[in-house]
């Protein structure tokens, strides 16, 4: 598979999971889960994410007109319960769709399909290497942890950079016919869930 159609199809499933109710949300978490290595980093990223998807839910859950719950005057309403409950749940499973992704290409292969995808923005005068690159430089820093208070001297314009990568290389695969399917697939996929 190509990078550049791993990626298109990945961003096609988080637009598509936005559509989804209960049933959907939940086949496509068991896909997620049957593909090999996705679900540790998934738990990983949902780890990470508790606080936001606490304050989503509670955001949802309270901002959400209609009936209180309980009938208790600073209960949450039954509709925003529900619709945070959902919205957590699409959050919980965007997350094991960026586990996919990085268990599928990588850092590099994340990079080549990024390269691949906004080659056609080249024409339109944006500089695409310039991004990858420093996309690339991101993700390089976020792999070493940092000393305590390194914010602070990258506020006062005195990083460290004295470790960084002097050049970036990644090889990208060849486009096939099979490429063009999934996305056709992914594509035709996307619009049955977003229209119906």
């Amino acid at each position: 598979m190509h990078p550049s159609s791993a990626l298109i199809a990945w961003f096609a499933a988080l637009v598509a999971v936005q559509s989804l109710d209960y049933p959907g949300l939940s086949a496509c978490a068991v896909l997620l889960m049957l593909v090999p290595g996705v679900a540790q980093p998934w738990l990983g990223f949902v780890r990470r994410a508790r606080w936001l998807l606490a304050t989503l839910w509670l955001i949802l859950a309270y901002n959400t007109p209609g009936e209180a719950y309980a009938d208790i005057v600073w209960a949450p309403t039954y509709e925003g319960l529900a619709e945070a409950s959902v919205h957590a749940v699409r959050l919980i499973v965007m997350l094991g769709c960026l586990s996919w992704l990085f268990v599928r290409l990588g850092r590099d292969g994340l990079l080549a399909g990024l390269w691949g995808v906004l080659q056609p923005w080249r024409y339109f005068g944006l500089d695409t290497e310039r991004l990858v690159v420093r996309l690339s430089l991101v993700l390089e820093s976020l792999k070493t942890p940092q000393e305590k208070g390194a914010w602070r001297k990258i506020l006062l314009a005195e990083p460290d950079f004295a470790d960084g990568a002097n050049s970036i290389k990644f090889a990208s695969a060849v486009w096939t016919g099979r490429d063009s399917l999934l996305i056709a697939g992914a594509l035709s996929l996307l619009m049955v869930v977003v229209l119906f």
